[in-house]
């Protein structure tokens, strides 16, 4: 994959999140998830394992997302949790059929999936967990390489700077996408960001986008502007000479901050060596320096 992107396989565990989302006045959204899990890489395969008669307001946004949906049936006909067993095996075949998907997410916080989770780590996968906060057991947790709680996800970065609000609003939304884009790749621990980095991850995140619709003949022209609003900061790689941010957001209101000026100290003069001539008395000459006695003065020198 380009930039080192990760392949993903996302499954879902519908009804132990139906049991986070008890006595809540929120709704479970699908599409945050996924906003989130796009920033890692390319999204391979998305399976949801429920009874789905009992959670009929949830197909609708779950097909949206192109989320096939495995029916399973209720625990009181086959006595014992079928989703679980069913999401293991899928996640198993598709571990050995599908070798260049590298990344698992396991969207659940039932304690039951740790085996599963150890398993797909034995076959050198990167294992993801996504789950709420009160309901995901710390078995689970700790067993993932990387974890993500619900609650976390949509929540403002502090990096994020203001976009001038009179600017057009095909520059604006160009803007708000560039530094949604750059924001998740320092969420991902990324140092260096190339410009070609950059507009893959917005690619993913908007398959849609196409920088001449924003009124730019290329992407180099958007950084160049955005530069200009002052939202971030760019530099050309030596090599290849293509553009490379430097700092953006907040990181660019922190390096710009002024230093205190300290006070300048008075330097000491120091007393310039007076000479014999400066010192002798008014009216009287200067005494002449003492001559080296030469051989050409008719004496040899000890």
């Amino acid at each position: 994959m380009p930039n080192g992107d990760r392949s993903l396989a996302v499954f879902i565990d519908f009804e132990n999140l139906a049991l986070g989302f008890q006595g809540r006045r929120e709704r479970f959204e699908i599409v945050r998830v996924l906003e989130r899990l796009v920033e890692k890489g390319k999204i391979i395969a998305k399976k949801a394992y429920a009874d789905w008669n009992r959670f009929k307001e949830y197909t609708a946004p779950l097909h949206e997302c192109a989320i096939e949906l495995v029916e399973i049936p209720r625990r009181s006909q086959t006595g014992k949790n079928s989703a679980d067993i069913r999401l293991c095996v899928d996640a198993m075949d598709l571990a050995y059929a599908k070798e260049h998907i590298d990344t698992f997410v396991i969207v659940s916080g039932d304690s039951d999936f740790s085996p599963l989770v150890s398993k797909l780590k034995e076959n050198g996968k990167h294992v993801i967990g996504l789950g709420m906060q009160e309901s995901t057991s710390e078995l689970l947790r700790d067993n993932c390489d990387e974890f993500i709680y619900y609650e976390d996800l949509g929540k403002a970065p502090a990096l994020a700077p203001n976009i001038p609000a009179d600017l057009p609003e095909n520059k604006r939304k160009a803007f708000a996408l560039l530094l949604e884009s750059m924001l998740a790749l320092r969420r991902e621990n990324k140092e260096i960001l190339w410009s070609s980095m950059i507009k893959d991850t917005i690619k993913r995140k908007k398959p849609s986008f196409n920088e001449t619709y924003h009124g730019y003949r290329s992407f180099s022209e958007l950084l160049e502007d955005a530069q200009k609003e002052g939202l971030l900061e760019l530099d050309t790689d030596a090599r290849s000479g293509t553009y490379v941010v430097t700092r953006f957001g907040s990181e660019s209101t922190a390096s710009a901050v002024p230093m205190r000026a300290s006070k300048p100290r008075r330097r000491r003069r120091r007393a310039r060596p007076s000479s014999a001539a400066e010192h002798a008395a008014p009216g009287s000459s200067a005494p002449e320096p003492v001559r080296p006695r030469l051989e050409s003065d008719g004496e040899i020198p000890f």
